[in-house]
């Protein structure tokens, strides 16, 4: 028997709902994995590395190794079960010494993908992470910067640049507002200017939109996200910074990487 008009106009709206019903599956799976997975390592793994040979730095890099690694599988599973197409490209530029990674932050997830790339790279994240029961643990074991505001942890930042340590900063220091452009905060550029020997900027793209600040985690779109990170060109931080007063270098520095940002992503 043939099918009507009506039923071959349904079809195709059938298949996405099946497809929109197995990645809202995947994607609450997503979430379920992430806690538990912090919990694992905070319990089973992060101590059993601890334990072995060498000091605090070197604790310190198997603790970040663990959770790169850890978020890299996690990023592997959200690809594999549909949730996402992850497209990175110029990776391997990332992870100099006193190098400062800047990067735009339209989802939840940004730093899952970051972190995943990067083996032994510091991060300022949000202060409720060190209270947060599923990642509290990894993120004091990495001695990550806690995003507290202060003066302090800008120095904290600038020093760990200074040791040659890359860092990972997002400046708008929370998610961007869906439809609104990023806005920068000054102190990233305070904290390059003080001990990054280059900034490296990483565009994110995320298409349609998921997981951002306004929207809850079940809330996923009618098609499978495409995520991509472009890796720009490394700025120079001494560049603003010659006969120049510290306030008005930060300034000339996190207007240039905002109307860069602007630029590159609406080229993206």
């Amino acid at each position: 028997m043939e099918s009507t008009p009506l039923e071959l106009a349904t079809q195709p709206l059938n298949r996405r709902t099946d497809a929109w019903a197995v990645r809202l599956v995947a994607t609450a799976a997503s979430f379920v994995l992430f806690g538990l997975g912090g919990l694992l390592l905070w319990v089973f793994l992060l101590p059993v590395l601890a334990s072995l040979p060498g000091g605090t730095m070197a604790r310190r890099r198997r603790a970040r190794a663990a959770i790169s690694r850890a978020f890299r599988l996690h990023a592997w599973f959200m690809q594999r079960s549909g949730v996402l197409t992850l497209h990175i490209d110029g990776v391997q530029r990332l992870g100099q010494p006193g190098q400062m990674i800047v990067a735009n932050h339209p989802s939840l997830i940004d730093v899952v993908f970051l972190i995943g790339q990067l083996r032994d790279t510091n991060c300022i994240v949000k202060a409720g992470l060190f209270r947060n029961p599923c990642m509290r643990g990894p993120v004091r074991a990495a001695q990550y910067i806690s995003n507290d505001g202060s003066m302090t942890m800008l120095e904290r930042a600038a020093d760990v640049l200074r040791e040659g340590q890359s860092l990972l900063v997002f400046p708008e220091g929370t998610r961007t507002t869906p439809g609104c452009a990023p806005v920068f905060h000054r102190g990233a550029a305070a904290i390059a200017l003080r001990g990054a020997r280059c900034v490296t900027p990483v565009f994110i793209t995320v298409e349609p939109t998921t997981l951002t600040k306004a929207e809850p985690w079940y809330r996923i779109p009618d098609r499978r996200v495409q995520v991509r990170l472009r890796v720009g060109a490394d700025i120079d931080p001494a560049d603003f910074n010659t006969h120049a007063p510290l306030p008005v270098a930060s300034r000339r520095l996190n207007d240039h990487l905002h109307q860069l940002f602007l630029r590159e992503l609406a080229t993206s």
